[in-house]
């Protein structure tokens, strides 16, 4: 594998698939980014084995692929396979997944003692302190919990639910709409004899501050947040 291209692997019922591809192109089709796979090639060629030059059987694609069309092959490779990240990708991967899962920590839990979330820089020295190991291929979210659980010895984390009960006037009801249902889970809605909107919403504490940041954004300041 070289900075020019790398490989993509499939194992089927024993038998191995490789395609060399452009690493960049094949990471963004991989992601869904780019829809033309002959741009991420290399060579159309199917191997079994890239390195030493060996082709798969035209009898092998048919088993498996029930074609032996390279690109509609290649399709089923990428679609399924193992891209092999370079280093250089997956050291940006990994600082982009890690990211994530700082945001998700500091959204999601706060600390037992003050109620609100620690500190983006905080969270990051603890999962520095506890090693944590980030996975570039799992969602963020997925990973989660064994990076929580690594670092409740460091720092104390609680995920706690908040309930508000949330008033929006009639101007701003159709906006505030899409804000309350993209932040927690709505446990009440009710709309009033004057067309205003009126809530019942249960969120991640650490979403409090930024829920009630955006929705007065969105209302100018307007609606009525109480706890529930």
């Amino acid at each position: 594998m070289t900075d020019k291209f790398t490989i993509v692997r499939l194992a089927v019922e024993g038998d191995k698939f490789e395609l060399l591809v452009k690493p960049d192109p094949a990471l963004e089709y991989k992601l869904g980014k780019r829809a033309d796979i002959s741009s991420i090639l290399v060579s159309d060629e199917i191997y079994s084995d890239a390195n030493k030059g060996s082709r798969a059987s035209t009898e092998k694609l048919m088993k498996h692929f029930k074609t032996a069309d390279p690109t509609e092959v290649a399709k089923q490779i990428m679609a399924r396979g193992e891209l092999h990240l370079t280093t250089d990708q997956r050291r940006k991967m990994v600082e982009e997944k890690r990211k994530q899962i700082v945001a998700y920590i500091h959204q999601s839990f706060v600390d037992p003692k003050t109620h609100v979330p620690h500190p983006i820089l905080r969270i990051e020295a603890a999962m520095e302190q506890a090693r944590v190991s980030i996975d570039p291929h799992k969602r963020a979210e997925d990973q989660a919990k064994d990076v929580v659980d690594a670092l409740r010895a460091i720092l104390p984390l609680k995920s706690e639910i908040s309930k508000l009960i949330v008033r929006v006037p009639p101007q701003y009801a159709g906006q505030s709409y899409s804000v309350i249902k993209s932040t927690g889970e709505l446990k009440g809605e009710e709309w009033l004899a004057d067309g205003s909107l009126k809530v019942t919403i249960e969120m991640n504490a650490g979403l409090r501050g930024t829920f009630i940041d955006r929705l007065g954004s969105v209302t100018k300041g307007t609606a009525e947040v109480k706890e529930g």
